[in-house]
């Protein structure tokens, strides 16, 4: 696994790579997938977690086809996609996630490199020795003539799913936990992630949270939140303060998301920007 000190060989327009920050025992982690999808679900649950485990940079993930800008936080340059890793405090014994690894990305991969995205992510997983991988995702709901999202209340009739890539992580994790998801379609990364976990053996979790498909839905991410503690990390939440941290982290994404599509705009040429109809 090359350092992101070294110098870069030239890449294909859709290849994608690994690089590390800093080298980590990973060896039966939980990864979870943070590129975005329907109502920026995973996005927030992934950053959410960086947040509450204290989790470190680890490396990063480059491509041609990645947006060509760096995220100014607290002074310091942030590259568009990234990975940290860190461990649950005060987890309960036998849990499933001794270690978290978190993948995350405030921007749409574009369609051509996600074959390729999702790949190099499982490859990366298997090396590193990680147990499995999660998949947050957003499930499009419609809403009645005149419903809207309410800020601060959580509602009732939020639901979540989960389906996995193998017969034992279903009977291990989904089915003692929350409602099998029977039919429909995964796309995007979380799809491939599927498929590919499937053909290899390798134990992947798609955990969709009903989301709405036009804005970032941080209820819908926080009831994700829950049910990922629940099943794999064994901690103890407070979900009054994860409720208003995912509504802090979704006023950010729709910041960096209004802030992108201005530049579009003064630039009148595109410019790639978290969708709020993603892929889910």
């Amino acid at each position: 696994m090359p350092s992101w000190r070294t110098p870069t060989p030239p890449m294909a327009p859709d290849e994608v790579r690994i690089y590390e920050v800093k080298r980590t025992d990973l060896t039966d982690a939980v990864v979870i997938d943070g590129f975005p999808s329907v109502g920026l679900v995973s996005s927030i649950v992934a950053n959410y977690l960086i947040d509450a485990l204290h989790m470190e940079q680890i490396g990063i993930v480059d491509s041609p086809a990645f947006p060509t800008v760096s995220l100014v936080r607290e002074g310091e340059p942030q590259h568009p996609v990234r990975i940290y890793a860190g461990q649950p405090p005060d987890k309960r014994p036998g849990s499933a996630a001794q270690k978290v690894v978190a993948f995350i990305s405030e921007f749409q991969p574009p369609a051509n490199v996600v074959n390729n995205l999702a790949h190099t992510v499982l490859d990366w997983a298997q090396e590193q020795r990680c147990s499995l991988l999660v998949s947050p995702e957003g499930l499009v709901i419609e809403r009645g003539e005149g419903e809207e999202a309410h800020v601060g209340t959580v509602p009732p009739t939020v639901r979540v799913y989960g389906v996995a890539s193998s017969r034992r992580a279903r009977e291990l994790f989904i089915e003692p936990n929350v409602a099998s998801f029977q039919e429909g379609v995964v796309t995007g990364v979380a799809g491939v992630l599927l498929n590919e976990g499937r053909r290899r053996g390798f134990d992947v979790l798609t955990f969709l949270a009903e989301a709405h498909p036009d804005y970032p839905d941080a209820r819908a991410a926080a009831k994700v939140i829950e049910t990922i503690d629940h099943v794999l990390l064994g901690t103890i939440i407070d979900p009054g303060p994860l409720y208003t941290e995912a509504e802090r982290i979704e006023q950010q994404l729709l910041t960096i998301q209004r802030s992108a599509a201005e530049r579009a705009a003064s630039k009148d040429r595109a410019v790639p920007t978290p969708s709020m109809s993603m892929y889910g």
